[in-house]
């Protein structure tokens, strides 16, 4: 399925950071909102997790998901994706440290944001959205 288009009036949400709330699904089919740092790559909405972590395993089971992000600037401006969740097997630490640059101005997660030990024990994944629905108010 070709993923839905972020329309170019609110690509910039999902390009700055601004942090954004994952809606995923937990296996009592309760849902679970997690703030989380995204990214856009081409048409997709990329994030990263760690293996093993709630939203991973809530991901990995039922890969549907919401996405939310509202203008820091002017809350009536927002855009929801709803989308498919794939893994993408490579690049996971990379990918995270394009995030943590994004978001902090420093080159790595670990050793930077979190102590670099954590890096013994957490692995990062990367996940990539297709926009199956998507959303974009400006009231």
């Amino acid at each position: 399925m070709d993923p839905v288009a972020i329309p170019d009036s609110h690509r910039d949400l999902l390009e700055r950071p601004i942090n954004a709330t994952l809606v995923t699904v937990m296996p009592s089919g309760q849902p679970q909102a997690t703030v989380v740092w995204c990214g856009l790559d081409g048409p997709y909405v990329m994030l990263s997790t760690m293996q093993g972590f709630q939203k991973e395993r809530n991901m990995r089971a039922r890969p549907k998901v919401a996405l939310v992000v509202v203008d820091p600037d002017n809350s009536g401006r927002w855009i929801e994706v709803r989308g498919t969740v794939e893994f993408v097997d490579s690049g996971a630490l990379a990918d995270l440290d394009a995030l943590t640059v994004l978001y902090t101005d420093v080159p790595h997660y670990f050793g930077d944001v979190v102590p670099a030990e954590m890096a013994e024990t957490e692995v990062p994944v990367t996940c990539r959205i297709t926009p199956t629905r998507v959303r974009a108010e400006d009231f």
